[in-house]
């Protein structure tokens, strides 16, 4: 539930408020002047705060401030009349998240608050789990989780650069979780107490990027009716995530490269140069060297950003963390949609360990919620695992064709598993026990003489290991009842 304190000394604003953003996703918080507000922020973290600029306790900025002050990491989204609108510009460049326009426009209003929440967010919930991996009411959200060994060399870099002011490069695959990694360097750096802004570099026009990032003045191009401050000057004193960087233009990374060498800027359209104090952190997916070589990006840049890297390793190099994610996973959703967390049987590992995850932890995330939502019972069965996605079966993850005894040995020794007798037991019974089957053309008690057991025993094996029997048409000898 995401906290929302409001701060306006009129009446039929707050109660618009509680109007749009109720339980269950929305606790209000009310206060008519600063001075309660400074009380309830006192009492009790609310995750955004939305502040009229013309309160009868504080004039000016100065509300903002004195809140700014007690807490910078909660966003705060600023309501202004027409007259005030300098005021909130102002604002914006001392860190506001944003300002809204009386009379307020709803679906405005809801997608900048839905954006400060998620903010709010990145910077307050740990993006490193503690080392009992336990999922509790406080961990909701995304968490770093792993103990393999590129994983632990990963802990190791965050712990080496978090408490420097070094730019960063992070290189990994989508879904790797490299967003992750750059809020554990904020949350472990000395500017911690300060905002940290993630911004997509893939995901805004080339148009708009230089503006989103260094902001414009009035008139600078068609459409820019007020100056805009950008990310730069409005994180002074934190941490920017500069997310996809290798779908910037040129353009924009010329004056990158300025703000990482000099620490200033000219607005779009502006003469007037900008002094900032940001810690960058960049990531990619992108492979810049053949970025490079294309001429998309520029070599200088990429030498200035790569001065501390780290390389996130893909999900089907991670061996047994794969469990631990699952796990998580599972008790996240289950919590989330509040059912009972479901027994993850050997069966279903096996399905996920066979599969190459090239959507990484990202993809993994979306096949378990999927799975959680279309199970029934209290056991996560292979076959409620999304079949689209290329998930093999089971029968699949363990045919012959397929199947490296060895390998999997090897894993279950690694993994310190206690019940390796019956996990290869399971294993070799989905291979066995179709294989007689077929011979037999499904006849189930000439099936059971082959291998040596009784008929019923090979039935309570065939319904504790899901598999069904279909007998083939060439076969005219019925089984005896």
């Amino acid at each position: 539930m995401n906290g929302l304190l409001i701060v306006d000394d009129e009446a039929a604003i707050r109660h618009a408020f509680r109007k749009a953003f109720h339980a269950p996703d929305f606790a209000v918080q009310e206060a008519v002047n600063i001075q309660d507000a400074l009380k309830a922020l006192g009492q009790a973290r609310p995750d955004v705060i939305v502040l009229d600029l013309n309160l009868p306790d504080a004039a000016g900025l100065d509300g903002f401030d004195r809140l700014k002050q007690r807490d910078a990491r909660v966003p705060i989204i600023l309501i202004t009349g027409h007259g005030t609108t300098d005021l909130a510009i102002e604002a914006i460049k001392r860190g506001a998240y944003d300002y809204l326009l009386k009379p307020v426009e709803y679906s405005r209003l809801q997608d900048v608050v839905s954006r400060a929440c998620a903010s709010s967010r990145l910077m307050t919930v740990p993006a490193l789990l503690s080392e009992s991996n336990e999922v509790n009411d406080k961990m909701v959200g995304d968490a770093l989780i792993g103990r393999c060994p590129s994983m632990q060399e990963v802990y190791k870099a965050i712990g080496r650069v978090a408490s420097t002011d070094e730019t960063v490069l992070i290189l990994g695959e989508s879904g790797t979780g490299k967003e992750l990694i750059a809020r554990a360097i904020y949350q472990h750096s000395q500017r911690k107490d300060k905002p940290f802004v993630a911004i997509n570099c893939g995901a805004i026009p080339d148009s708009l990027i230089e503006s989103e990032l260094f902001g414009h003045e009035k008139g600078a191009f068609t459409g820019a009716e007020r100056r805009r401050i950008g990310k730069f000057e409005q994180c002074t004193g934190g941490t920017l995530l500069l997310d996809e960087i290798g779908e910037m233009k040129v353009s924009a990374q010329v004056k990158l490269l300025r703000v990482l060498q000099e620490r200033c800027f000219e607005r779009v359209g502006g003469t007037d140069t900008i002094h900032v104090d940001v810690r960058v952190i960049a990531a990619t997916n992108a492979d810049l060297d053949r970025r490079m070589g294309a001429g998309q990006f520029r070599s200088d840049l990429y030498y200035r950003l790569n001065v501390f890297s780290i390389r996130v390793p893909p999900l089907r190099d991670r061996g047994d963390d794969l469990d631990l994610l699952t796990d998580y996973c599972i008790q996240r959703f289950a919590q989330e949609i509040k059912r009972e967390v479901p027994i993850i049987p050997f069966e279903t590992r096996l399905v996920l360990r066979k599969y190459h995850w090239p959507g990484n932890v990202r993809e993994l995330q979306s096949v378990l919620k999927q799975a959680v939502l279309q199970m029934s019972g209290t056991v996560l069965l292979p076959e409620f695992l999304p079949a689209l996605i290329g998930v093999p079966t089971f029968e699949e993850a363990t045919s012959v064709s397929s199947f490296d005894w060895n390998r999997f040995i090897a894993e279950r020794l690694e993994s310190g598993s206690r019940d390796i007798y019956d996990e290869c037991q399971t294993v070799m019974e989905r291979q066995l026990l179709p294989r007689v089957l077929q011979h037999t053309g499904g006849n189930q008690l000439r099936a059971a003489e082959l291998l040596g057991i009784t008929r019923s025993t090979l039935r309570q094996k065939l319904r504790s290991l899901n598999i069904t029997v279909e007998r083939s048409n060439v076969i005219s000898q019925e089984e005896p009842e």
